[in-house]
């Protein structure tokens, strides 16, 4: 797995305009294909006149899976540049959609690369990105009576508290760097005196800190 990616944390839209042309970037994560071929039918609908709604997607921390569609526009004047500009960005689990009402000047090959690739890297610089890090899960069991001062120190020392759970005992998820993770089991025996139990998961990402 990748220590780390960034992609966008919300939708968002960025607009420019060229020779009339309006070229309207759409932007959102998707964790799936099937998620971000559902914001382009979205975008879709939202724009019924539009010529054209060329898009491009990333998914995959690695970018395993990568795809676009000039949707009418010569061939890889819209979709490749757009995909290219996300890449080029390093973001990954992210859609872009760029909607484009015909102004009724030609721009030429040249010109849409320009145009398709540019708007959405104004979008980027406009949205914002946040990077996600690679983390454990862990699951720490204790008793009630001790479960607050340890969920205090937990945040206080800037773990990453996920869900805490009461039942028999509590139980406190947690997320932890990998490096981390025998630190975290020498400091959780001294704090509690071995009273808390320590399980170890599985990986996920979350943001980086």
């Amino acid at each position: 797995m990748q220590d780390e990616y960034r992609t966008v944390e919300h939708e968002g839209v960025h607009e420019i305009e060229i020779s009339r042309s309006r070229f309207i970037c759409a932007l959102a994560p998707a964790a799936t294909e099937e998620e971000a071929q559902a914001f382009v039918a979205c975008v879709r609908k939202e724009h019924p006149t539009a010529r054209h709604h060329c898009w491009a997607y990333v998914i995959g921390a690695d970018g395993s899976v990568q795809k676009a569609s000039d949707d009418g526009e010569p061939g890889g004047t819209a979709g490749v540049p757009m995909l290219q500009m996300l890449v080029r960005r390093e973001t990954r689990y992210v859609v872009a959609v760029v909607t484009r009402y015909f102004g009724g000047v030609k721009l030429g090959a040249g010109g849409l690369i320009r145009a398709y690739g540019g708007v959405v890297g104004e979008a980027l610089d406009t949205l914002g990105t946040v990077t996600r890090r690679r983390f454990r899960l862990a699951t720490v069991g204790i008793d009630h009576q001790r479960a607050g001062k340890l969920e205090n120190e937990l945040r206080a020392t800037g773990r990453a508290v996920r869900e805490v759970t009461y039942g028999a005992d509590v139980s406190i998820e947690i997320g932890l760097p990998e490096a981390d993770v025998a630190a975290f089991r020498a400091w959780l025996a001294d704090t509690t005196a071995g009273a808390a139990r320590f399980e170890l998961g599985g990986e996920a990402y979350g943001d980086a800190t």
